[in-house]
């Protein structure tokens, strides 16, 4: 279980008591504390618990961190969760135990909650993520994100990848879609960089399986709702990300199907930036610095690539639904497939 620090005193002995509590084991914990300043670290030394601190000397950002901890683990499943996430007991062992009829299952992701103080169930519980969604538009959401809890999103299925609130990558698929030694993008520095490992691994053939059963929780402090109270260098972020996972990922028959809904939300972001948020005008500068790395590692990906644009086409939807598990398997080009067992 890997876990990147930044400020996190609020939130992090809860998340930890939290981890402490699984009810699977072995069970490896490893923090990455970037340089935080609010008393996280004094925290840490306090802890009693069999845990591995790495302490950073400045703020490497939450991807280049969350490299830096999956490189230290040696597990065959790792566990990338945020310091604001708190798990139910058998949150760890429902998703390992959920992926084992499938050898392709990469990542695995449980349904996340909103969390009240002290990261607890809220008395009318909410959904925070039940796995993410592309939409024709090339923007990405949590599924069932501000919806009540009510039965909704309770059946075992594949969607397109996991909140990197809680997500469970199998060791096998990090290495199989790491350019290098990164996993996630060290370029992304925060933000998308879950949506960016996700479209990576869709692209090389992996599959993302959401087990209900799994229930952890989280407090979102960014989100569309929330743009106007987020740091603006978090918007930045944001900004610059969702350009660099394009140049990226994006094939060119996915955007021919898609080009008009793309293209449009990209001028909305554009002029957004000009007219009414320009302290992420940056975002421009720091696309192009990135772009000579983005197309190089767009190149290796697509040399590598297992998919057709048509399986990828399926997961660009206005509906937040996922794929039955008895409907993916012919959308692998290149693998041996495992038999997989029906919906629940």
């Amino acid at each position: 279980m890997t876990i990147v620090a930044h400020n996190s005193r609020r939130y992090l002995e809860a998340c930890l008591r939290s981890v402490h509590q699984q009810t699977h084991r072995p069970l490896e914990v490893i923090v990455v504390d970037n340089a935080s300043t609010d008393g996280t670290r004094q925290l840490l030394e306090k802890l009693t618990s069999p845990i591995r601190v790495i302490l950073n000397d400045c703020n490497l950002g939450f991807a280049a961190a969350q490299n830096q901890a999956i490189r230290a683990s040696q597990s065959d499943w790792v566990l990338a969760l945020n310091p604001d996430a708190a798990l139910e007991p058998g949150f760890v062992q429902q998703l390992v135990e959920g992926c084992r009829f499938d050898s392709k299952v990469g990542t695995v992701c449980g349904l996340l909650l909103s969390s009240g103080p002290g990261l607890k169930p809220l008395d009318s519980p909410m959904i925070d993520s039940a796995g993410i969604y592309f939409t024709p538009s090339m923007r990405h959401f949590d599924r069932g994100w501000c919806e009540p809890d009510d039965g909704r999103f309770r059946k075992m299925e594949y969607v397109f990848g996991a909140s990197g609130a809680a997500a469970l990558y199998r060791r096998e698929m990090i290495a199989d879609v790491s350019d290098g030694d990164n996993f996630f993008d060290p370029d992304f520095f925060t933000y998308r960089e879950d949506a960016d490992v996700a479209w990576r691994a869709q692209l090389l053939g992996w599959r993302c399986l959401y087990v209900p059963e799994a229930v952890g929780y989280h407090v979102r402090s960014v989100g569309p709702r929330h743009r106007s109270s987020v740091p603006a260098v978090l918007n930045m972020h944001s900004v610059k990300n969702r350009f660099l996972m394009r140049i990226k990922n994006a094939t060119s028959g996915l955007y021919r199907q898609f080009w008009l809904p793309a293209t449009a939300r990209d001028l909305l972001v554009l002029g957004g930036c000009l007219l009414w948020e320009q302290k992420s005008l940056p975002a421009l500068w720091r696309i192009a610095m990135c772009l000579p790395r983005a197309i190089g590692q767009r190149r290796r990906i697509m040399l590598r690539r297992r998919v057709s644009d048509e399986s990828l086409a399926q997961w660009f939807s206005t509906e937040p639904s996922g794929l039955p598990l008895s409907d993916v398997a012919p959308a692998v080009q290149s693998f041996d497939l495992v038999p997989s067992r029906q919906t629940r």
